[in-house]
């Protein structure tokens, strides 16, 4: 199983909305999520920033198309963009890979 992480800016004063908005996930999004393999899906908050984890059952390329390919998704991003800012790869339509640097199993 690949793990995948991404980072992203939360905009002055709208952490308390981005929690909200994900507290009310659409059930639409879960379920392109878990279409697309993902699980055990963490976010995480500091600063401004927020940090997502999660791990991929059918690896993080199967997982990544299925979300660059998912009207659902779009709409998402979409509807989160006052809050936050994330950069996109042109070419996958996903967040960017992070190297990971350590792992402890």
């Amino acid at each position: 199983m690949e793990r995948y992480a991404w980072k992203a800016i939360i905009l002055e004063g709208k952490y308390e909305e981005y929690k909200k908005r994900h507290a009310e996930i659409w059930p639409e999004m879960v379920e392109v999520l878990k279409a697309a393999g993902i699980c055990n899906y963490s976010i995480w908050h500091v600063g401004n920033e927020v940090f997502g984890y999660y791990e991929c059952e059918k690896g993080a390329a199967y997982s990544s198309k299925v979300q660059a390919e998912s009207p659902v998704v779009d709409k998402w991003n979409e509807y989160m963009k006052d809050v936050m800012v994330m950069e996109m790869d042109p070419v996958t339509g996903a967040q960017p890979v992070m190297e990971e640097v350590w792992y402890l199993e």
